[in-house]
């Protein structure tokens, strides 16, 4: 599965909405499994998407035939747009499906590793960091994704903002300590994004 991170800075919201409703055109594309997306809760006019597709072949089909038809309608509606292709790489937590409408709130995290510490990084992330979100009340699902470059993303789709507050105050420092993520990580960016129902598709 291919994961698509959009992220970028909206000049015009009411614009912006009116064409993300027009990606439900994705709903039959081959290949597509879902996608979804809505505000970060820490910069109001910063929106992210996440889109998922059965492979990169698929992907790139879309992307030559229907892609700018379905885009066309928020053109001059955003600027700075960042666009992340990762390979899905296993679940956190089980069983994941692309779907949003049971979720409140998605947590991103993108990491830069240290290319020698890779397979560590991605250990951890296995033995340390899933079983402590998938024993956390609220964690509904989540993915984690590699691209080049050693860059690796972590999704998650929680239940509700409270419920991922409550993981990150009691767990995270902790975690981080037994998982060796300083030693791991050159670079970290992440969010926390407030999902729209109507974005999701």
């Amino acid at each position: 599965m291919l994961v698509k991170w959009i992220r970028c800075t909206v000049v015009d919201r009411r614009g912006f909405e009116r064409g993300q409703r027009k990606w439900a055109g994705l709903l039959g594309e081959p290949g597509f499994r879902g996608q979804g997306g809505g505000w970060s809760r820490r910069r109001p006019d910063v929106a992210h998407v996440f889109a998922f597709w059965e492979s990169r072949a698929f992907y790139d089909s879309f992307m030559a035939r229907a892609h700018d038809r379905l885009a066309a309608s928020q053109a001059g509606t955003f600027k700075d747009a960042q666009v992340k292709l990762f390979d899905y790489r296993f679940d956190v937590k089980t069983g994941f499906e692309p779907r949003f409408a049971d979720a409140d709130v998605a947590r991103v995290a993108h990491c830069r590793v240290h290319a020698e510490r890779v397979e560590h990084f991605a250990l951890m992330q296995e033995k340390v960091w899933n079983p402590a979100m998938a024993g956390s009340p609220g964690m509904l699902r989540g993915v984690f994704g590699e691209a080049p470059g050693h860059e690796f993303l972590v999704l998650s789709l929680w239940h509700s903002a409270a419920e991922h507050g409550k993981y990150r105050t009691e767990r995270v420092e902790r975690l981080g300590l037994r998982a060796q993520t300083e030693a791991d990580v050159a670079a970290m960016a992440g969010d926390v994004v407030q999902l729209e129902p109507a974005w999701a598709v």
